[in-house]
């Protein structure tokens, strides 16, 4: 699932824009309705050519608003740059790009929008050029263009296969194992309590997870999910996604905060990031300088320490040691924004390579410097995570090789992995990196994990009764090669999650309950079987009589043991008879059906379904007109 995003300059239609795409205006404050100027953040959703849905964060356009509209543009897959045609470029159009430029979305279009309101071609031709030229060096640079009318619906339809096309070639959001929710609505339903919205990141959250808000560790747990209104009971990384919080006040949970699993983050006051200073800054940056640091939906003042230099000019690019007046959850990579607090103006920003740094650094240490460089290429258990997660569950030997590291280097990434849970193997052995072992990340593990579980929940719901699905039914849906699936399927039942026999595959909490109605057929079926235990009702009769799904559960359940298409027994009837054969084989090597008939008082037909069962599942051998036993008899 992906999330768009507007961009662009006050007054320049991104609001009426995304109300023709959607069908819904975004703008849902009286003040903004009253003012047509968006303020807060506004959200919707629209099904693109091909059927995926796509959730849409429309932003602010005005100066003052410019914090808003950084607290909705950071967990977009693809922006719309909108710069309305009678206007051209404006102030807050630069400023959005070297946004967008900081943050690295370039997946993007430019919307020319208000094109019905300029009856000169040359004049739109002069325009886009002018757009072109200011686009040019930033991540925009070859982003295509779209001339528009909201009001007329002109290209509009254009537009959205181009949003198609855009989105088809973005690589999916990665799932981590590690779910983190940049909280940026809070509001609550009556009869529901508290819920908040955000773009999810770096793993999937699922009805029940117990969660943590923070940074203010206020526990929870989660009542229930939606995206774009319609209910789930998985929410998938990237997706806009709504979380209905059991055990959280409305008063807990504010904008800026981070909805997370417990013990999978924890909040920081000391971030060490890369920074670039844009090029029209009004003037250098110096140490010890008070900023706004902006990440995720977070916005908090920060004491800025600069690494290595005195100060950085316009165009420059260098370290810093953030020092945060509130706490923020975030991680390593993260794009973030730093902003003067007066007079207001983006400064730049860059990417958090530590976030969180072992101590308040020394300024000027050439140790330092080296070892942040060597971090923001990633350590090598995160080259190999990577390597993991795009080859999904592989041989150590295989990731090993695409991530191109070294055996001693390997070996350490392996073991790193492991023991803190982002890595699983699959199968027995020793992990080293020339193993043929099958290994798995924690994100799509917990992904087939679920996969797993949305199938056998449904079958359980369709089949109640039934003690589990078929393995090789399950198998075929889950579209899994042999030793992949059987390697699944044994880590799922050393993790409590399923049940396997022979054949079956259940939830593990999953148990074949009788309603009140259905035990009183139960009951009255096997007294039938009691009151004659070797002629009891056939396959037909015993269906007629309670059903074909309790039948089966009784067979399933092994309280009913069928050994024809026609006969079946009680499970204690059919252990007496196995126990007469016994006793009988202990006194003569040979036993025929009427011997058989006679001991048990009933008919041949009983009697030669039941030996015939004897004979397919090996316990006897006929030979002519008399059965020899094969090997020892045990209880069914």
């Amino acid at each position: 699932m992906r999330v768009i995003g507007t961009a662009g300059h006050v007054d320049h239609g991104k609001s009426t824009l995304v109300a023709a795409l959607t069908g819904v205006h975004p703008d849902r404050l009286k003040e903004e309705q009253e003012r047509e100027m968006t303020i807060d953040l506004g959200f919707g959703w629209m099904n693109l050519p091909g059927g995926e849905e796509v959730g849409i964060v429309d932003v602010p356009g005005h100066r003052d608003f410019i914090e808003n509209m950084l607290a909705g543009v950071g967990g977009i897959d693809a922006v719309l740059f909108v710069v309305a045609a009678d206007e051209g470029v404006m102030p807050q159009t630069r400023e959005h790009l070297a946004i967008l430029d900081i943050l690295q979305i370039s997946a993007g279009i430019i919307v020319l929008t208000k094109i019905d309101l300029v009856d000169d071609l040359e004049w739109l031709e002069l325009v886009e050029a002018d757009i072109r030229q200011v686009v040019q060096g930033t991540v925009l640079a070859d982003a295509p263009v779209a001339r528009v009318s909201a009001r007329s619906g002109a290209g509009i339809t254009d537009l959205r296969n181009q949003l198609a096309q855009i989105l088809a070639a973005q690589p999916v959001r990665l799932n981590l194992g590690r779910p983190r929710l940049p909280v940026d609505r809070v509001f609550t339903i009556a009869g529901f309590g508290t819920v908040v919205t955000g773009t999810l990141l770096d793993g999937q959250l699922s009805v029940g997870d117990e969660i943590v808000v923070l940074p203010g560790e206020v526990r929870g747990r989660v009542r229930g999910l939606q995206s774009h209104k319609h209910k789930q009971e998985i929410a998938v990384p990237g997706s806009r996604t709504a979380v209905n919080l059991g055990g959280v006040n409305l008063d807990q949970v504010h904008r800026g905060d981070v909805l997370a699993l417990l013990h999978t983050y924890r909040p920081t006051r000391l971030v060490d990031v890369s920074f670039r200073l844009l090029k029209d800054a009004t003037a250098p940056i110096r140490h010890n300088s008070e900023v706004k640091f902006f990440v995720g939906t977070a916005e908090v003042i920060a004491r800025l320490r600069l690494l290595g230099v005195e100060e950085l000019r316009p165009g420059e690019e260098g370290w810093l040691q953030l020092e945060l007046d509130d706490p923020v959850v975030t991680g390593r990579g993260d794009r973030y924004i730093l902003r003067r607090p007066s007079p207001g103006e983006t400064l730049g920003g860059g990417a958090v390579v530590d976030p969180h740094p072992a101590q308040r650094h020394r300024r000027f240490d050439a140790n330092l410097i080296r070892n942040l460089e060597a971090v923001r290429g990633g350590t090598p258990a995160e080259v190999l995570l990577q390597s993991c997660i795009a080859a999904g569950a592989a041989s150590l030997r295989e990731v090993t090789r695409r991530a191109h590291l070294n055996g001693a280097q390997a070996q350490a990434a392996i073991q790193e992995l492991l023991s803190s849970g982002d890595l699983f193997v699959l199968e027995s052995g020793s992990p080293l990196p020339e193993s043929d072992l099958l290994v798995i990340p924690r994100g799509i593990w917990q992904a087939e994990t679920s996969r797993a579980a949305h199938e056998l929940q449904g079958y359980h719901r369709s089949f109640p009764l039934r003690r589990g699905m078929l393995k090789e039914e399950l198998k075929s849906r889950l579209k899994l090669h042999p030793r992949l699936f059987n390697a699944y399927l044994r880590k799922w039942v050393v993790d409590g999650i399923v049940r396997e026999s022979a054949t079956l595959v259940s939830l593990y909490d999953h148990a074949v309950n009788f309603n009140p109605g259905q035990q009183m057929l139960v009951d009255n079926l096997l007294a039938h079987f009691a009151s004659k235990p070797f002629e009891p009702p056939t396959v037909k009769e015993s269906i007629a009589e309670a059903g074909e799904d309790i039948f089966q559960a009784l067979v399933d359940l092994g309280m009913l043991v069928q050994v024809s298409s026609e006969v079946v027994f009680r499970k204690q009837d059919y252990d007496q008879m196995l126990l007469y054969v016994q006793q009988h084989f202990q006194e003569t090597p040979t036993l025929t059906v009427a011997q058989l008939r006679d001991r048990l008082n009933t008919s041949r037909r009983y009697v030669l379904a039941f030996l015939e069962h004897l004979d397919t599942t090996g316990v006897t051998l006929r030979d002519g007109d008399v059965r020899r036993l094969r090997q020892s008899i045990k209880k069914g």
